[in-house]
């Protein structure tokens, strides 16, 4: 019973982020880490064809892994590497260390949230993940994870929305196009 309470918390929390982040995405301020650039890519990425949105993509994600701050950058790719290799006990280490001394930085809450799926603990990434699109509301990696983690709580209309919402940021977002067209059946047949 306190399990079914707890994901039931979670979906809550889940379908919240999704309600807050179904806002119209123009006119939205970026959250840290995010660059003076990266409004101006988020508007070309909608646009691009595959080999532009590629391109931009990159561009959109290196911005967002620039904190400002060496040390900061440091712990985040030291987080990262840990997690590479499979150490997520490590990663988590360097990763709260970077959030404990940059809070606003977006890509830090990401790259925990990812190190907290991989422990198998969904609530901590759901937690993460919202306190990334609160610092930055078009983080479409960070949407797409909600999306996931909803999938694999069973809760597919909300994977769904989340999934479309990836796509209204980055529509050559491949992964979101597979799963969108994967739990179509599903959402549609539930809907009468």
């Amino acid at each position: 019973m306190s399990a079914q309470i707890h994901t039931n918390k979670l979906i809550v929390a889940a379908l919240g982020l999704i309600v807050t982040f179904s806002i119209p995405l123009q006119g939205r301020a970026n959250g840290n880490g995010t660059g003076d650039s990266v409004p101006l890519m988020l508007e070309q990425l909608r646009q691009a064809d595959p080999t532009d949105a590629a391109r931009l993509d990159r561009a959109i994600q290196m911005q967002w892994r620039q904190s400002g701050s060496a040390a900061m950058d440091l712990l985040l790719k030291r987080g990262k590497q840990a997690l590479e290799r499979g150490d997520t006990v490590t990663a988590l280490e360097h990763l709260t260390a970077l959030i404990d001394h940059a809070p606003d930085f977006a890509e830090g809450w990401h790259l925990r949230a990812s190190a907290w799926h991989k422990a198998a603990e969904p609530g901590l990434a759901i937690a993460d993940l919202e306190q990334v699109l609160r610092l930055n509301p078009d983080h479409y990696e960070a949407l797409f994870g909600l999306a996931v983690i909803m999938e694999q709580l069973e809760r597919p209309q909300l994977a769904y929305r989340a999934y479309a919402l990836v796509l209204t940021i980055h529509p050559q977002y491949h992964a979101a196009a597979d799963a969108i067209a994967r739990l179509e059946p599903l959402v549609e047949g539930l809907e009468l």
